[in-house]
């Protein structure tokens, strides 16, 4: 589903149309990640990806034109950049270990050092809060302030465009 949405959105020039399939494809992302138990990462895409991102670029689209304009240059060179960036991406996850191996490093080195020490550590008995909370704390403190950046620029957003529907107003009701 995730294949045929991006496509989707490739072949579609209704900028509204794309605005939308990029919030499923989001939405589909989120899915993907919690049937990966990823559920911190899954809410956070679901959030700001589906969420927010959709938002600001529904605001974008009241301010600008409903259909993409063609293009008049090649498509080769986005094409041979993007085909060559994947290939040097999927290069880089060859000797990946397998999803779930327990023989990880993951799973070796990091994942026992936070079972044992974290209550130690932060005096916290729950270890994902632990995690998240502490050893993650920066992590967690940039995906709030994404989140609240991205609040803040829809507020803006919103205020400018109610800004300039009311100056159109007010040119209208002069004119007549």
């Amino acid at each position: 589903m995730l294949v045929a949405t991006a496509l989707t959105v490739v072949r579609t020039s209704s900028l509204f149309s794309i605005v939308m399939l990029s919030g499923v494809f989001s939405l589909l992302s989120a899915l993907l990640l919690v049937s990966m138990d990823a559920v911190d990462v899954a809410f956070t895409e679901a959030a700001v990806g589906a969420g927010i991102s959709t938002v600001l670029m529904l605001g974008t689209l009241a301010l600008t034109s409903r259909m993409e304009k063609p293009s008049r240059r090649s498509p080769a060179i986005p094409l041979f950049v993007v085909t060559v960036t994947g290939a040097v991406l999927i290069y880089g996850t060859l000797d990946m270990p397998n999803f779930g191996d327990p023989n990880a490093p993951a799973q070796t080195h990091v994942a026992p050092d936070y079972l044992q020490q974290s209550v130690h550590d932060v005096d916290v008995p729950n270890v994902v809060t632990a995690i998240l909370a502490s050893y993650r704390g920066f992590d967690t403190l940039g995906e709030t302030a994404v989140v609240f950046t991205a609040g803040i620029a829809v507020l803006l957003l919103i205020s400018g465009l109610r800004r300039r529907r009311d100056e159109d107003d007010e040119e209208e009701r002069k004119d007549t």
